[in-house]
């Protein structure tokens, strides 16, 4: 992946796809790259290839390998082999089985593969899968690249620190990020996002992730919730006001409160 791709400074992942069917192998590493969080750095079609990328791991740096079960050209052996060969030694990449068959579901998990994908692979589910790759990184992994977030007024390419970031939007399969410099498209789900920057954003909504440090007000009006973020508040206010779910009301609630002064009774 280019560094100028969006997304990329949310720390991609170099991946190896092992896929002996040519359109399957291809369509995987489209998808892959789509998400903008994959750097595909190897698409191989049998075990002695994968094995091959895999030496010495520390060189090559691969965070997670595709593979798929059943391999034309490999014999008896499997993908199940690979997995098992490296998912114990220290440093190794993480695994995802992606296969035609759940026979071997229970086998892989055993293992430790961070997911089972079944073919045929969709945009969600590589997004969903992507998510939970993320969600299982090791404590203290490095993201590669920048953590500003990249987004698009157009064709024109947006660089954005956190601390211009008020809230990320999700609508009509879009994502828009709300900022103290206007609101631009993102190519990255809520998911994705939620799961690339930890605890810096709250879930306050299905379709909102919110900076907290931005948060303004709260407002309950009969069973709605709505809360402000901003960087201003008042009759000149610059910000936006974002629904709170009502089975997310009671925590948000709580999580602003925890650490705040002045208020005599519960709100």
């Amino acid at each position: 992946m280019n560094d100028d791709m969006p997304g990329a400074e949310v720390g991609t992942l170099r991946t190896l796809v092992v896929e002996d069917e040519w359109a399957a192998r291809n369509y995987l590493v489209e998808l892959l790259e789509a998400s903008h969080l994959v750097e595909v750095v190897g698409a191989v079609a049998t075990l002695d290839e994968a094995r091959q990328a895999l030496e010495g791991v520390d060189r090559s740096g691969v965070d997670l390998v595709f593979v798929d079960v059943k391999l034309a050209g490999s014999g008896d052996a499997t993908g199940i082999e690979l997995v098992r060969a490296h998912t114990r030694n220290p440093g190794a990449p993480m695994f995802v089985l992606a296969t035609a068959s759940k026979e071997h579901a229970i086998e892989a998990f055993s293992l430790g593969v961070v997911d089972y994908l079944l073919k045929p692979f969709t945009e969600e589910r590589i997004e969903q899968c992507l998510g939970r790759v993320l969600a299982r990184r090791p404590p203290g992994h490095a993201p590669r690249g920048k953590t500003r977030i990249v987004a698009r007024r157009g064709k024109t390419l947006v660089f954005l620190d956190d601390a211009e970031v008020w809230a990320f939007e999700a609508a009509d399969r879009l994502t828009s990020v709300h900022t103290l410099h206007g609101t631009f498209d993102v190519d990255l789900t809520l998911s994705i996002i939620e799961a690339s920057f930890g605890r810096r954003y709250m879930r306050v909504h299905r379709n909102w992730l919110v900076n907290a440090a931005y948060i303004k007000e709260l407002d309950r009006d009969g069973r709605e919730t709505r809360i402000f973020v901003g960087s201003r508040i008042g009759p000149d206010q610059r910000g936006v006001r974002v629904p709170v779910s009502r089975d997310r009301a009671q925590a948000v609630r709580q999580i602003l409160l925890s650490n705040a002064a002045g208020v005599r009774r519960a709100f």
